[in-house]
């Protein structure tokens, strides 16, 4: 059984996916406690490969491999309860949407449970069976590659059944974000599934939360310029702008 993260172990996990590494000292100065405090949290953390050791420090533990599911549902939850929120209030009853992976669609997917006459397509199989508690709702789950740790599924399969519709809303999340290059992902199957969601939907709104920002994900989805609203919870003035200058509706709920 997965054990709770306390506050000071979730702001270190976000904290270090946004670095190449992380030094002891650092935290300590950081959250003003000792040092074996610090080190108790980072044995807990590295117990469960959520961080990996280095001199000094901790790194995150691959550009390639995001946290395991049940580690991401647990982080962040009071950001992701009121994005997912928001962003169901811009969806109205009757819509068909795609639902794609992460955790913060998952939250989106609950805040939809009220609505009426929603056609639900998705590859994400902890939102099919979440929608399944509501005979009301049509569901359709794509096929594809089961990825274990993430409860989804990916590949040629999935991308294939994605291009036979073309959706009112794709609801998608991300590994990471980058001034730069835009929207990341940590898997290229899960970055091509985002891709080809945000081509086959009329509107396209992204959901994370501030900590997804410098977060070291490797494989790059879309520019931000090609989804259409941006539901997060803070956002610095600079990053608002860029992303309007894109085209891109801005939605916080800080």
């Amino acid at each position: 059984m997965m054990l709770s993260l306390n506050e000071r172990q979730s702001q270190i996990l976000n904290w270090v996916q946004q670095m190449d590494s992380l030094l002891v000292e650092d935290m300590v100065a950081h959250f003003d406690v000792s040092s074996q405090t610090i080190r108790k949290d980072i044995n807990q953390l590295a117990e469960r490969n959520l961080v990996r050791r280095t001199h000094g420090g901790i790194a995150p533990v691959s550009s390639m491999e995001n946290l395991p599911f049940d580690h991401r549902h647990n982080l962040n939850i009071a950001a992701k309860l009121a994005i997912a929120e928001r962003t169901a209030k811009a969806i109205p009853d009757g819509s068909s949407l795609f639902l794609g992976v992460g955790t913060t669609v998952e939250y989106v997917s609950r805040a939809l449970l009220e609505h009426k006459a929603l056609q639900v397509f998705t590859n994400n199989l902890t939102v099919a069976s979440i929608f399944g508690t509501r005979p009301n709702i049509q569901v359709r789950v794509l096929s594809g590659k089961l990825r274990h740790r993430h409860h989804d599924l990916v590949g040629e399969e999935t991308l294939a059944g994605l291009r036979q519709y073309y959706f009112d809303y794709g609801i998608l999340g991300c590994g990471g974000l980058d001034d730069v290059q835009g929207i990341l992902d940590f898997d290229p199957e899960e970055a091509a599934v985002s891709r080809v969601l945000i081509e086959q939907s009329r509107h396209s709104f992204l959901v994370a939360d501030q900590h997804k920002w410098n977060r070291k994900a490797m494989a790059r989805v879309e520019s931000f310029s090609n989804i259409d609203c941006f539901f997060s919870d803070e956002m610095t003035q600079p990053r608002q702008q860029m992303l309007k200058a894109a085209g891109v509706k801005v939605e916080l709920v800080g």
